[in-house]
């Protein structure tokens, strides 16, 4: 039974403890304040104590691709140079900081923004295979818009070395270890969803092995990688489309998701992240509670009309947020039962988050009397937007504040920051804070707590 004061190795990287920030979205985009606002936003969290931070999806593509706005590209050498700072502030701290790496594919803002798309006109898709009958009918109604651009093979090989020759530059920018957006239909779930994936090349489903596909373009990616990087430490997440709508026949199984994993470890994967997710872009990757507050945010009203095409459709869209929410309620480490599946059949780290609030819930993922651990490392994600420096409270044995109202998340669409709206939240932030429970032991004269909201 570990413990989550411990260390632990990702592949050549030692992890001072076991706790860490999941990805998120920072909004910093690639302008001239970009590389300090990420550090304003991740340098907290390794001051707090957290062994492991993951900076969130960055673009690997100079176009496209990006699933909210403000998201940061990464394929500029240039600009990943610049990122130096933020990797030496979290390494000053004693902490470790993975780069995540992504395409939207799909997902991307130009299917669903209707603002950017006005912007972007002729701006496509990367897609696996023709989009499925879903998303073909919900573009013919008008609710979104699809311009695929199906990647030949020749187009696949070269996306793999896109994201080798990104992880190159991060490499040489200090970053620790890659981490890999491998879910929340993200276009590398794309590729390993039956549901999306219908080539009938090498990146196209086996029978009776339907992740197949996204398999080898993983391992493509991985190849690349190491090209490129040598030895960084390299994680993905794995799917498995247990959440899909019943309507959905073709999506990973469970077992699909296991026989991934197991596969991805004996490719070279240092780490693994399996997560339980849909078919689609949907409340099975946040779950909790419907975002009241911030659909009704008057300031608001205005941005979403924009994003999704009007105010009667950004009604719609609140109207279906609210249904979600009934079908995905918060459950503490939703993911716990598919981790502990595949740490059975791995000897890698595998790494645990979904709706981890308390610090009992990390300790019983991590080791518990009568079951076998679910993980290795345990990670949290909106919590650090109520408290940037929660690894400190965390580790000296408290809970998180975060209620998963998900009041933080929503207004990401209409390009607002990551931060919790949810007054008795910030309020009580705000006294931890005056009595010092975000100083770790030894930072008395640290004055950099977290701010009020």
């Amino acid at each position: 039974m570990a413990r989550l004061d411990e260390p632990v190795d990702i592949g050549g990287v030692t992890v001072p403890n076991r706790l860490y920030r999941a990805p998120l979205l920072e909004c910093a985009g690639n302008g001239p304040d970009a590389v300090d606002t990420l550090i304003d936003e991740l340098e907290p969290t390794a001051a707090s104590g957290v062994g492991l931070v993951f900076q969130g999806a960055s673009i690997v593509t100079a176009d496209g691709g990006c699933a909210a706005p403000n998201m940061t590209r990464v394929h500029d050498p240039a600009f990943v140079s610049r990122l130096e700072r933020l990797t030496g502030a979290v390494h000053d701290h004693g902490g470790r900081i993975f780069l995540q790496l992504a395409q939207g594919g799909l997902r991307s803002m130009a299917v669903w923004h209707a603002g950017y798309r006005s912007e972007h006109p002729q701006l496509e898709q990367l897609a696996v295979s023709r989009p499925p009958w879903p998303l073909r009918v919900l573009d013919r109604a008008g609710l979104i818009d699809l311009s695929p651009h199906v990647l030949d093979t020749s187009e696949v090989y070269e996306l793999a070395a896109q994201f080798g020759r990104v992880a190159g530059s991060a490499a040489d920018a200090g970053y620790d270890g890659i981490h890999l957006s491998g879910a929340n239909m993200s276009l590398l779930q794309q590729f390993c969803s039956p549901f999306f994936n219908r080539r009938d090349d090498e990146f196209g489903p086996d029978p009776g092995e339907p992740a197949a596909g996204g398999r080898r373009f993983l391992e493509a990616i991985h190849d690349a990688v190491r090209e490129h990087a040598d030895d960084v430490a390299l994680v993905t997440k794995v799917p498995a489309e247990t959440a899909a709508p019943a309507f959905v026949r073709r999506h990973l199984s469970f077992d699909d998701a296991v026989g991934l994993a197991s596969d991805l470890v004996a490719a070279g994967y240092d780490a693994v992240v399996p997560v339980a997710v849909s078919t689609f872009w949907d409340m099975s990757i946040v779950r909790g509670a419907y975002p009241e507050r911030a659909w009704s945010a008057a300031d608001l009203r205005g941005e979403y009309a924009a994003a999704f095409g009007g105010p009667l459709r950004a009604r719609v869209v609140a109207l279906l947020n609210r249904l979600q929410a009934r079908r995905f309620d918060r459950e503490p480490g939703w993911n716990a039962d598919l981790c502990r599946a595949v740490r059975e059949r791995v000897d890698v780290p595998v790494l645990c988050e979904g709706g981890i609030r308390e610090r009992a819930t990390c300790d019983r993922l991590l080791g518990a009397a009568d079951r076998p651990p679910a993980a290795d490392l345990v990670g949290m994600g909106r919590p650090f937007y109520a408290e940037p420096r929660l690894g400190a409270r965390l580790l000296a044995g408290a809970d998180a504040l975060c209620a998963s109202c998900n009041n933080c998340t929503v207004p990401q669409v209409a390009g607002e920051p990551g931060r919790c709206r949810t007054p008795a939240v910030v309020r009580e932030r705000a006294r931890l804070a005056d009595r010092g429970a975000y100083d770790r032991p030894g930072d008395a004269t640290d004055e950099s707590g977290p701010s009020g909201d």
